[in-house]
């Protein structure tokens, strides 16, 4: 299932396009607290490059710089604030939101872990890694993706699945200079982030049907939030 859930089916896929761009507004916003020029803010960049790939209106790409800028004279101010749970059958999650309303979202957060368990802070983070995740695929047909990553400094590697996507994983703090040499190893980068890895993914096979779509009920309802940014399973692929 890989370091970050995603949702399935059509119904779903139909509508992520408005959520997806609600999100990278959000996190170009955030980001362009650090300075407006995406040259000198290698987190902006990376959104920015993110949001260009996922096709944003640049009018609307703009707008997001310079509100988060404090360039439009609006304020804005999002927590982050990071929900540690189970989902059913006792699979670890975690949920990275950013907020405008606190009181908010905690009690909707609570009324969705019901059919699961929320768990205090740090209750699940000891059995995730918190590392760099870079998304891309191959440009060049001969492209190595273990080569790629000694070559381009990442510390390890999802070699691509069905969709042609592999996934680099980096120390926290070299995201930014890997997703830099990937391209000269013959890899496009689609998105890079901060995130988090399981250590002990449960293993599907472990589950029956029943219980796995148990699970991806319970994680689609919590992905379709408003406020939800990431999330983090420990499922495995």
């Amino acid at each position: 299932m890989g370091a970050q859930w995603k949702a399935k089916g059509k119904a779903q896929v139909a509508d992520a396009k408005g959520k997806l761009f609600g999100k990278l507004a959000k996190e170009i916003m955030v980001a362009a607290r650090g300075g407006a020029d995406p040259a000198l803010n290698s987190r902006l960049r990376l959104a920015v490059e993110q949001a260009r790939k996922a096709s944003m209106p640049k009018d609307t790409l703009e707008r997001a710089i310079k509100k988060g800028a404090g360039l439009t004279g609006e304020t804005v101010h999002f927590e982050h604030v990071m929900y540690e749970g189970f989902a059913p059958h006792r699979v670890p999650v975690m949920v990275e939101c950013l907020t405008d309303n606190l009181n908010r979202t905690a009690p909707e957060m609570r009324v969705l872990f019901r059919k699961g368990q929320l768990g205090t802070s740090g209750s699940v983070a000891w059995d995730f890694d918190h590392v760099g995740m870079i998304e891309a695929e191959a440009a060049k047909p001969d492209a190595d993706v273990e080569v790629a990553a000694i070559e381009a400094g990442a510390q390890d590697f999802e070699a691509a699945g069905e969709d042609g996507v592999a996934i680099f994983l980096t120390d926290p703090a070299d995201v930014d200079l890997v997703s830099r040499a990937l391209p000269a190893q013959g890899f496009t980068v689609l998105s890079a982030k901060l995130g988090y890895k399981p250590k002990n993914p449960v293993d599907p096979a472990s589950l029956s049907a029943e219980q796995l779509e148990e699970v991806e009920a319970f994680l689609a309802a919590i992905d379709a939030h408003d406020d939800v940014q990431h999330m983090y399973v420990g499922l495995g692929g």
